[in-house]
This record gives C-alpha cells, sequence and structure tokens, in this order.
C-alpha cells in the first residue's frame, strides 16, 4: 500500500506480506496384487480405484450400473471413473495367477481403496475390497486380506450357460433391463 501526505514531506509506506511457501506436491503410490486362490474361476482385470468417501459398493445396498458392467462382463471402464485416480489390470487372472497393480494420488494419504473384478464363469458374481481406508498405512507397510465371492444381484442365478458371458458359458453379459434383478448386493450364495 503506498500513500502520500499533502506537504512537502514525501512519505511512502509499503506493507509487505511475507508467505509460507507452497510445499511441493507428494505422489502416493499404492501397490495392489490380486492373487487368484479360485479353483477353476478366471477373474477379470481388477478395477482399483481410490475415492474420497463413501462406498462404490456394499452388501445390501443397489448396485451401480458401473458395478453392473463389471459384475456381468469384467467390463471396469466406467468404474474407474468413480474415485479421485484409479488404475485398471492387464488382463483376466487365471486361477493360482496375481497381477500387481499400481495406482497414484498426489498429496492424499486417507483415500479410501475399493476393488472391483468379476468371476468370469458366473452371471454376476464379482469379489473385491469395499472402502478400505488408506489412512491406516504407513510408508512400506503391507495388508492383506482374502476376499468372498458376492453377488451382484443383476440378475437370478440360473446357472445357465446362455446367462453366463465367461469362457464356461459363452451367454448373454451386460443387460441393464434385464426382468429377473435381484437390486441388492449379497454374499454369494453358490460360489466359494
Amino acid at each position: 500500500a503506498l500513500s502520500a501526505c499533502g506537504d512537502d514531506t514525501k512519505e511512502v509506506i509499503v506493507e509487505v506480506e511475507v508467505s509460507a511457501p507452497v510445499p511441493t506436491p507428494v505422489d502416493v503410490s499404492y501397490d495392489v496384487t490380486v492373487i487368484n486362490l479360485t479353483n477353476g474361476q478366471p477373474v477379470s482385470p481388477p478395477a482399483i480405484v481410490l475415492h474420497a468417501d463413501g462406498n462404490l459398493w456394499a452388501v445390501g445396498q443397489v448396485p451401480s450400473v458401473e458395478l453392473e458392467r463389471i459384475a456381468e462382463v469384467g467390463d471396469s471402464e466406467s468404474f474407474l471413473t468413480l474415485g479421485m485416480t484409479s488404475a485398471g489390470g492387464e488382463g483376466p487372472i487365471m486361477p493360482g495367477d496375481q497381477q500387481t497393480i499400481s495406482v497414484t494420488i498426489q498429496d492424499i494419504t486417507d483415500a479410501k481403496l475399493t476393488i472391483a473384478a468379476m468371476l468370469g464363469n458366473t452371471n454376476d458374481a464379482f469379489t473385491g475390497l469395499n472402502a478400505w481406508d488408506l489412512s491406516q498405512l504407513e510408508v512400506g507397510d503391507s495388508w492383506t486380506s482374502n476376499r468372498p465371492a458376492y453377488d451382484a444381484g443383476t440378475e437370478a442365478n440360473t446357472a445357465l450357460a446362455g446367462h453366463i458371458p465367461g469362457p464356461a458359458g459363452g451367454g448373454e453379459g451386460f443387460n441393464a433391463v434385464r426382468a429377473d434383478r435381484l437390486d441388492a448386493v449379497t454374499m454369494h450364495p453358490g460360489v466359494v
């Protein structure tokens, strides 16, 4: 701010505000390894999503269209857009195989981790992890969890080949207007 007086004395006032330096953003990276422990069940490329809060799916909730696309045909493209950052697997994971997917986010260590992947020889079964709090991890920490099979509730479990899009059936996949919707994610009654 500058000011002047009305007489011959020249007075200048200068105010300078010193602000704190802006910190350089830090990348926080997570390596997520998905191991297929099933006996004969291929798993679609996993969708790894980091998000701020809430659930991207949960037992008892109506599945989103994005989750339905994963559970019925293994298509994770729209599911991967639901968070702050995401990464998808490179291809299906066969029984006994594993895949590590890295996902990086900037300056956020309290994100939630959600994973979803289709069990390939089913009509709408999937596996995954829902909104796990990453703030529990320190640099270098690791965490392991065995995940069960879930039923997306997007169609009746007929086990007919015509309803299973995977290698065992070759049937219909995603169908948003299916009449036999159950409309709630549950633990899968027939896949362990």
